[in-house]
């Protein structure tokens, strides 16, 4: 019979994404206006939101595209 569930490796897994998502949201609540290279004075609200409504999928947008992409505004 096989047996569906949860295993200590998936476990893990699930721990890290959940550290990496919170980490990633911490990093943007904290980030200044000015450091966001695009969306005007609303930057953080809407990465935020990106963050908190599309969970692991967001944070690492986030990350591409903020933290890689220096975090500088683009004037």
């Amino acid at each position: 019979m096989i047996k569906f569930g949860i295993g200590p490796t998936e476990l893990i897994i699930i721990f890290l994404l959940i550290i990496f998502w919170i980490w990633m949201l911490v990093d943007c609540l904290r980030r200044r206006d000015d450091e966001f290279p695009k969306g005007g004075d609303n930057a953080k609200l809407i990465w935020t939101l990106v963050i908190i409504f599309t969970h692991f999928i967001g944070a690492l947008i986030y990350l591409i595209m903020i933290k890689f992409g220096k975090g500088k505004r683009i004037t």
